[in-house]
């Protein structure tokens, strides 16, 4: 059997501090296939075919041309032009107009000071390239809570209904011993109604159950990219930190999305570079080659003209900015206040991060408290239901007091595996928090990891014009041929028992 094997976030001598492993604890009481699949199998098939995965993928390949755009601008420019001309009407006074001609040029233009203008450009194209790859792994680590959380929602869903329906087996038991202790005058009329009346509640709570469960697989599908399987239990999550502060000092450290905004504002800072360019001078070197020929019809094809002519020019070309309306005084104010922008935007982030490990801790921690409440409540429910049934045998208790502790006893048990699977997805989101969710922490070495740097190295230095990558065509596998399978059985109405 393989599992996920998540590395150890922390990165440091000290001794790892456990918080509760919530592995045994998730793994007992929950239905476990002998063939099943498992989390690692669910976080693989998304990593290589969630579409929102891929769709950030691939625009982070866009982002990595912005590199070679920006170096463009600093590059020789090359160009070619050809005409063909007839003069149909000609100055009367000209005797050597020609009456046709062919020609062509070729212009080469090299940028030799641009006033800083590309190479800020080719800076900020650098950042956002950073800032984008980091955006990719805090998708990355929103993807996979997703599906961690969808994953765990279908082994909750699915022992709720196996619990209910367990319940209604039993009501089904009492309901016909009631009617037989009544046949015998051990019970009255009411027994048996209020016995059928809690069947009929059982009934609908398992149909309320199928269908959550319906649309736990549902949202699996969406996610995941297939149908859950006989899910497996989920392995143990790595040592989560034991201190709310620990947390924070991680998430800071190494979460993707304050990296993002670090890398923003970085590239906010080029930007400011790129407008004072404007208002600086440009120097440029030109070459120039010009070919005409006249077809034989200059000076009337007279001996000794040259119906040939060849030109070439080279030289220096200066653009001074003196006076441009203000234009680049706005421009650089406004890159100064999208800095400004950008810089608070990285503080939002580092707010948002430090919240978000605080809370995800909380959560989990809260998890583990109503785990071991759960637990509790489930055995001393357990224990009352016997004491009540055996009152109810010497007459102490009613039927309705056998009732109500055997809901109680199954709303304690939905509690437990309610709980535990708060737990599993609150300890994720944590390690998500705290930017140890990502496809290289989950140890998904079962394929390539996708590589941005491949891609980056594989496009910065071509600069043929007419390059091109493959027709683009669909990575993430569609869901619509997947066979829709309900738990939900087909409605069929069911008679009112007559008064």
């Amino acid at each position: 059997m393989v599992r996920v094997k998540f590395k150890q976030v922390r990165e440091r001598a000290a001794p790892r501090r456990w918080g509760v492993s919530i592995a045994a604890v998730i793994a007992a009481g929950l239905p476990v296939a002998a063939s099943a699949d498992t989390l690692r199998d669910a976080l693989a098939q998304t990593y290589v075919s969630n579409p929102t995965l891929t769709g950030a993928r691939a625009g982070l390949r866009a982002t990595d041309e912005d590199v070679a755009i920006a170096r463009a601008q600093g590059l020789p420019d090359v160009s070619a032009a050809a005409s063909y001309n007839r003069f149909v009407k000609r100055s009367a006074n000209s005797f050597t107009s020609p009456k046709k001609s062919i020609g062509g040029s070729v212009t080469a233009t090299v940028p030799l000071f641009e006033g800083g203008f590309v190479r800020n450009s080719i800076k900020a194209a650098k950042a956002r390239v950073e800032q984008g790859r980091a955006s990719l792994q805090a998708t990355e680590g929103d993807v996979f809570t997703a599906a961690v959380a969808a994953y765990m929602d279908v082994i909750r869903d699915s022992a709720i209904v196996d619990l209910n329906a367990g319940n209604v087996k039993v009501l089904q038991t009492n309901v016909q011993a009631s009617k037989d202790r009544f046949q015998v005058g051990d019970q009255t009329r009411t027994d048996v109604a209020q016995s059928e009346a809690r069947l009929s509640v059982a009934r609908s709570s398992l149909q309320r159950a199928q269908a959550e469960l319906d649309n736990s697989r549902q949202t699996y599908l969406e996610v995941i990219g297939k149908f859950p399987d006989n899910l497996e239990a989920p392995p143990p999550l790595p040592g989560l930190p034991a201190l709310s502060d620990d947390a924070v000092e991680i998430a800071v450290a190494n979460n993707p999305d304050l990296a993002a905004a670090k890398q923003a504002a970085r590239a906010a800072e080029y930007d400011i570079g790129i407008a004072r360019a404007q208002r600086m001078p440009r120097l440029q070197a030109f070459g120039t080659g010009d070919y005409t020929d006249y077809q034989g019809t200059l000076a009337g094809g007279a001996a000794g003209v040259r119906q040939v002519d060849k030109t070439a020019t080279v030289g220096l070309q200066a653009q001074i900015p003196i006076f441009q309306g203000g234009e680049p005084g706005a421009r650089v104010r406004q890159a100064q206040a999208r800095k400004g922008q950008a810089i608070e935007a990285q503080t939002a982030a580092e707010r948002a991060v430090i919240a978000d490990a605080r809370v995800a801790f909380s959560r989990y921690q809260a998890a583990l408290a109503t785990i071991d409440s759960s637990l509790q409540a489930v055995s001393a429910n357990e224990l009352a239901l016997e004491g009540v049934r055996a009152e109810q045998s010497v007459g102490s208790r009613n039927v309705l007091d056998v009732l109500n502790a055997e809901q109680e006893l199954l709303n304690s048990r939905s509690d437990l595996v309610t709980a535990k699977r708060d737990a599993y997805v609150a300890g994720f989101a944590l390690l998500a928090a705290m930017g140890r969710a990502q496809a290289k922490d989950l140890g998904l070495d079962g394929g390539s990891l996708y590589d941005p740097i491949a891609n980056y190295k594989r496009v910065n230095s071509r600069i043929w014009d007419w390059d091109e990558d493959p027709k683009p065509k669909p990575v993430a596998t569609t869901t619509k041929g997947q066979p829709s399978v309900s738990a939900v059985p087909p409605y069929t109405p069911v008679a009112t028992p007559k008064k």
